[in-house]
């Protein structure tokens, strides 16, 4: 199987761990990833800020730079989702004929990072240890657009070490929503007080998500409070073997 992988412009410019902890946990279940240097925005930006024409020539270099690829891996549900359900609605509305059936092709091949472990490898246990008290925020778009349920959660349950705490009301928005933030920010800090107040119920380390977006809006919340809860995505958390397996 040929696997790209897709790191997303958020997580380049500010996580690159995570994606760097994507391909350790790839190459460790024995997968060999590609990285293709042409990838760029995947055109969320524009989509959620009322420009979809403006996203085509992005959608466009998408299924240009990732055709060739059994699978396109990503550590973003919230891109995920776009490229999924959003790019064929774009190349249909704003492109052509020969772009919608690249798009169309290409879209399910895109995967999201926990969905491709377990509904493509077939695997919840990845050979990691990480000996905290974690507990796990699913974001809207995992929730929501790419509904990706427990999958998650089954495969923080099979790390060596790890104690899952649920976070209360978990399917609560954190509040971000990209600019929602900017645009509503009392809204978006009033939704963040109410997350950050349970993360803190919870007693745990660690918060993790599979979105960075939201990871990095609730840690500011966190770090606001001096709170003592590290925020990591869960992909770096697998990619740990901390003190080794038993």
């Amino acid at each position: 199987m040929r696997v790209a992988l897709f790191i997303t412009c958020f997580n380049d410019t500010m996580f690159p761990a995570t994606g760097r902890a994507v391909v350790t946990v790839l190459e460790r279940l024995g997968h060999t990833v590609d990285f293709p240097l042409e990838q760029t925005c995947c055109g969320q930006l524009h989509v959620n800020t009322g420009y979809p024409a403006d996203a085509v020539p992005l959608v466009a270099r998408f299924a240009r730079t990732f055709a060739e690829y059994d699978a396109v891996v990503t550590p973003s549900a919230s891109c995920a989702g776009l490229v999924r359900e959003t790019h064929p609605a774009l190349a249909e509305a704003y492109g052509s004929r020969r772009l919608h059936r690249q798009v169309a092709e290409l879209a399910p091949r895109v995967h999201e990072f926990t969905e491709f472990l377990t509904d493509v490898l077939g695997v919840d246990d990845v050979g990691a240890r990480f000996p905290h008290r974690v507990t796990y925020h699913p974001t809207c778009h995992s929730l929501r657009a790419l509904r990706l349920g427990d999958r998650p959660q089954r495969l923080l349950r099979a790390v060596d070490g790890l104690d899952l705490v649920e976070l209360p009301a978990a399917d609560a928005c954190c509040g971000f929503g990209g600019t929602f933030a900017v645009k509503n920010a009392a809204t978006s800090g009033a939704m963040l007080a109410d997350k950050v107040g349970a993360v803190r119920e919870t007693g745990a380390e660690v918060l993790c998500t599979v979105d960075n977006s939201c990871l990095m809006h609730i840690g500011g919340g966190l770090s606001r409070q001096s709170a003592a809860v590290r925020t990591l995505h869960l992909a770096e958390i697998l990619a740990t073997t901390e003190g080794g397996r038993r």
